[in-house]
């Protein structure tokens, strides 16, 4: 029977799965600097003084980076909701629900359920338990 730990850590493991989904989709929205960016470098915009090159690679740049960033992190909530799906790092959960918490408004939300979840004590000894578990020989 499941208790209620095991039902709010179920909870909070699908809800890390649905955030780092909506963080990887609107990582992608920096695309649009990033193919401006190479527009400039191409040269395709006329006019009497079309920008420089060097303006083109730094939208290229920071946009790439700013994707690579958010692709990152969504990999990260993916992988923290995993983690608390088998009840372990509890402390790489804790982490990266403190990083949520910098999201608003639903990486806040996610973010501060997470640790006042992943603090109480009866959660920490599930996970001490599993970790136990873990490092039995078989």
């Amino acid at each position: 029977m499941k208790t209620d730990d095991d039902k709010h850590l179920d909870l909070l493991a699908i809800f890390h799965y649905i955030v780092g989904g909506i963080t990887a989709l609107f990582s992608c929205f920096p695309v649009i600097h990033v193919a401006i960016g190479i527009a400039m470098i191409l040269g395709k915009f006329d006019g009497p003084n079309p920008p420089p090159a060097f303006i083109g690679w730094i939208f290229v740049g920071i946009g790439g980076f700013i994707m690579l960033c958010g692709w990152a992190l969504a990999v990260c909530m993916i992988i923290a909701g995993r983690k608390l799906h088998k009840r372990k790092a509890r402390m790489y959960c804790m982490v990266v629900g403190a990083v949520e918490c910098l999201m608003m408004p639903f990486g806040t939300i996610l973010g501060v359920f997470t640790i006042i979840v992943l603090s109480k004590e009866s959660v920490k000894e599930m996970f001490s338990a599993k970790a136990v578990e873990g490092m039995a020989p078989r």
